[in-house]
Order: C-alpha cells, then structure tokens, then sequence
C-alpha cells in the first residue's frame, strides 16, 4: 500500500482501477533549416494549422456553454484570444524570418520557454496558466504533424483517470460516465481541471508531481478528493472503510430527493442553517439539488481571473443577478473580490510579495484600487433588487478597514441613485472572520456588521502561523487546535452579544465530524461544498444540541488538537457508528 497527497481539487470519494493517460507527452519534434523562399510556405502551414485550431476551440467553447454555462466557456475564450494575440504570432514569425527553420519546431521552442517562464513563477495561478499555452500549442503542433489525438471520449469502463497533465479540452470531452476519479501531477485549486472536475462532480487530487511514475496501469486506485490524498494498492481495512464511505456517500446523495427538504434540526429542536459554497453561477441550481438554504459564499474572484481581461460592471451584473433569481428567495452571501495570496489578477498583481499571504490582498487590495471596487459594488447592488443578496468583505483585520470598505458601499451607492439604478436599502453586509486580530476584536466589529462568517481555511493558517500550501508544514494546520476554537467561540459570543448571526464558510463547516461540536459552540450557520451537505445535516438531526454544547466545553478545556480530535471521534462514533 501507498499513498500520495496532492491538493483537494475537487470533494469526493472514488475507488477503481488506474487508467494512464499519457497522452499529453510531447510528440518528437523534428528540426531542419528551410530555405528563405520556403519561409513564407511555412508561414501559410502555421496559419492554416491556427485556423484548423481555432474552429475546434470554438466548437469546445459552444459545447461548454451549452452543458455547462458561459462561466466555463471562458475557459476556451482565453485559449482563442491566445491563438490570435498578435504578439505571439509577431514573436513565431520573427523567429522563423530569423533563425530558417520549420515551423514546427519555432512553435514549440517558443511556446516550452513561455511555459517555462510561467511554470516557475512564484503565483500559482501565474503556473498553472502554463497549461492553457501548452494546450493550445499541442492543438497547433498537432495539426502540423498529421497527428490524430487519443480521445477520452472513447472510455467504456470504470476508471481512475492518472494523467501528467489533464488539458482543459481534454476535460471537457472525457466520458464523465466512466471516469470516476482524476489523479494528476501538475495543477492546483484553481487550474481549469480543478474547477471542471468540481462542476463534473469527480473527485479529484492534483499536483501529486510524480504520480504518473508510482501508479501503474491496472493498479487499484483510492481517490480522496476532500483530503487531497491517493492510496495505491490499499489494504484490505483501508479498502473497506473507503468503500463504507463510498457506499455511505452514495446513500446520502440517493436518499437526498426524500429528504432535501427535511430541516437541519436537531432532536430537541434547534434549527440550523445549511448554505453551499459556490464559485460559478452554474452550481446554483446543484446547490439547490442538494438541499441549499440559500449560498453562503460565492467567490466572485473567478470573475477577474482570466488572462487578459477582467470582467466589467455588465458582466458582473449578470453574473449575481443569476445566481440569485436562480435561488428563488433564498439569500445569497457573495464575497467581494479576494485575491492575492495565491490568487493574482494577470497584469495588475504581477508583482511578487516577499511574503503575499501577509500582504496586498482581500480587502486590502480592493480598497487600493477603489475603482475596480467600486465597479463591483454597484454590480452587487444592481443586482440586489432580485432577491436577498448580501455582500461580505474578506479578511477585515480592523475597524479600520471595516468603515473603509463600507464608505467605498456607501460612494457606490450614491452613484447607483444618481445613474437611477436600483438596489436594496435593507441590504445586509457582512464580514469575515480570518485573521485573529478580527476574531479578538469581534465585539467592536459586530457594532458594523449585519453578520460574520468565519473563514477557517486562513483563521487555521494565521493562528497558528503556518502556511497550508507548503507540504513541508501543512500538517500543522489543524482546525481542531485550542487556538482555533477558542476563536471560533469567541467570535460566535460576540456576535451573539450583538445579536447577529455567526455562519462558517472554511472546510471544516462540510466536515462532519466538525458538525456537532461547531454546533455545541453556537454556530448558526454552516456553508460548504453542496456535496457536503447531506452527512452534515444527518448529523445536526441526529443530536440534541444540550450534549453538542457538553462536547464543545470538553473540546475547549482539551491541551492538544490530537486530544479534541480523540474526543469528537470517540463522541461521534459512539453516536454514528456507521459513519
């Protein structure tokens, strides 16, 4: 037995056996000099190859709107505006003036430097913007070659997919029936694949760097997508408890028709609230599937991110306005634009940060660039008019910023009446609570806010100074640490005191071992991953919240995050023993 870890790309549990796909190895290239009169003959095959490319690139982009919405036809909307930028094809052109030789191989040193450049920047995002020009530069060089590529299309079996490298076109086209898992070398959260994988609902474990050499065709293959972990060949006890999980998953989610409309309450009555995460319009209509009251975060940062171009007020707009009319009255939390870190706007946060995730980002950044800021207030409150939109600033660390950001709401607001655009006046604001100066003065910043939600994926990170990203101290990001949860409660009574509600957006609201403690402590609400829900609510409703708030003052009075984990564990075997 073995096992990998990667990044959590995409939640979800798959067993099965390996299918290597390696497809995506470079062809040989061949090089040999061409005589000047024979430049412009290559010139021609380039360009005809780039317009075989493009109409291919539009078929993708179509059939991702049509299956999957517009979000995810930009995806191949940043590959058509690559095969067209007249500076690429001005650099392959003076290269091939240049230097005389064939076409396909100035293609391909040209396009391996730029992914190179990008592959070993210091943004991940920046990295994994290297697979987009190596996917359009294998359509070219394929077309140039006479090569007929592998399809996915063509699986008719059960597979773990363990690829090097899953290119966007490849993801989109792949028989979904049939790959129940995706184990890749390269990319992370925010690639392309990751954000396919989860709008497909395929668990999925990226940037393993090396899996394509450990895991051999055929070998049985365990894909734990929410913890970022593969196991290779698992033992027999291994094997069953992921297959228990499986089956339990698979329970949940076939029970969820009957029982999605079943209130997440517990024995003795307390109602609590179960929100999904979402990233794109499109998964409104999952998160309903699964039982959503309503969206507690939407990520509106995926709106900025494409090479090249960032979206306008219209656009944004329409982006919101969807997401809510298609929640039909449920709220609809959408946080506003929160980069940097490991998230950066191609050509505006270009710039490296000796330490970025202490730096230009969140909250911070949007209040530098008041325009951009302002450009997407004034879509938010346009939108508003449709339904119960709230809007939430990240990463508040102060009072300070706090009235900074709602002065920028209130400027957006002036505008929107003098342009005789319409909003909601009683429209809530809120904020995060990820920083742990944020949570230690949680009392002074419930006096501004409508309601908090706690971000635990970065309160994990900065409380206990550890950075998650980095494998080398990872495992020290524990949500159960004393410090966490005394945050965590802290921040709950203060906003207790001043009589708003405290909700939970991090991981650890979809993990359901967390459930019944995080309720114990007085949590309001929980918001995760639309998958995620149902085992939470099978939780809440089965406990009375008089034994959770008894195990969230053992869990608090605990010296170690290993000794609070022992507790719950035990407790909630001892409650769900099949779980």
């Amino acid at each position: 037995m073995k096992e990998l870890r990667g990044l959590s790309a995409a939640p979800g549990v798959a067993v099965g056996k390996a299918f290597l796909y390696l497809d995506d190895e470079a062809p040989e290239i061949p090089r040999y000099g061409i005589r000047t009169p024979d430049v412009e003959n290559e010139w021609d095959r380039f360009q005809n190859a780039v317009r075989i490319a493009e109409s291919e690139v539009v078929e993708l982009r179509d059939r991702a709107s049509r299956e999957m919405g517009d979000e995810h036809a930009k995806i191949f909307e940043a590959h058509l505006l690559m095969l067209s930028d007249v500076e690429l094809r001005d650099q392959i052109r003076a290269r091939l003036v240049e230097l005389e030789q064939n076409i396909e191989w100035i293609l391909w040193d040209l396009t391996r430097e730029l992914s190179q450049k990008l592959a070993a920047a210091g943004d991940p995002y920046l990295r994994e913007r290297s697979i987009d020009i190596h996917d359009i530069s294998r359509r070219v060089l394929n077309h140039l070659l006479l090569i007929k590529k592998v399809s996915l299309a063509d699986l008719d079996q059960d597979v773990i997919l363990v690829t090097h490298n899953l290119l966007p076109s490849d993801a989109l086209v792949m028989n979904k029936e049939h790959v129940k898992g995706i184990v890749m070398d390269i990319g992370g959260k925010t690639s392309h694949t990751a954000i396919l994988a989860r709008a497909f609902e395929i668990p999925a474990v990226l940037g393993l760097t090396d899996a394509t050499m450990e895991i051999r065709e055929g070998s049985l293959v365990v894909v734990d997508g929410g913890a970022g972990k593969v196991i290779v060949e698992p033992n027999g006890a291994v094997l069953d408890r992921y297959r228990r999980l499986t089956e339990t998953l698979r329970k949940a989610s076939s029970a969820l028709l009957a029982e999605k409309d079943l209130p997440a309450m517990t024995m003795d009555g307390k109602r609590l609230t179960l929100k999904a995460n979402i990233e794109i319009p499109e998964e409104a209509d999952h998160a309903l599937a699964y039982g959503a009251e309503g969206i507690g975060l939407y990520r509106s940062e995926f709106l900025f991110l494409t090479p090249g171009r960032t979206a306008d007020e219209e656009e944004q707009y329409d982006s919101y306005r969807r997401v809510v009319v298609s929640m039909a009255g449920w709220p609809v939390t959408i946080r506003t634009l929160d980069v940097g870190g490991d998230k950066l706007i191609p050509d505006i946060q270009g710039a490296e940060e000796k330490n970025p995730l202490l730096g230009w980002r969140a909250i911070r950044f949007c209040l530098a660039r008041r325009e951009l800021f302002g450009t997407q207030l004034r879509a938010l409150l346009r939108a508003s008019v449709d339904g119960d939109l709230r809007i939430m600033f990240p990463m508040i660390s102060g009072l300070e910023e706090l009235e900074d950001a709602l002065s920028a709401l209130e400027d957006a607001k002036v505008e929107c009446r003098e342009r005789g655009q319409a909003f909601r006046e009683d429209l809530k604001v809120g904020i995060m609570i990820e920083v742990p100066s944020a949570a230690m003065t949680a009392d002074i910043l419930a006096r501004r806010s409508d309601f908090f939600s706690i971000g635990t994926n970065d309160l994990v990170q900065y409380s206990i100074a550890t950075d998650r990203g980095n494998e080398r101290v990872a495992y020290l990001a524990q949500p159960f640490h004393p410090a966490v949860l005394r945050f965590v409660k802290a921040t709950i009574d203060a906003a207790h005191a001043k009589g708003i509600s405290a909700a939970m957006c991090g991981e650890l609201a979809g993990d359901p071992n967390a459930s019944a403690v995080l309720l114990g402590l007085g949590l309001d609400e929980f918001s995760m991953s639309a998958v995620s829900i149902p085992l939470v609510k099978r939780v809440i409703r089965g406990v009375n919240s008089a034994e959770c708030e008894a195990l969230a003052r053992d869990a608090l009075a605990q010296n170690s995050y290993r000794d609070v984990e022992t507790l719950v564990r035990t407790w909630m075997a001892e409650r769900f023993p099949t779980a």
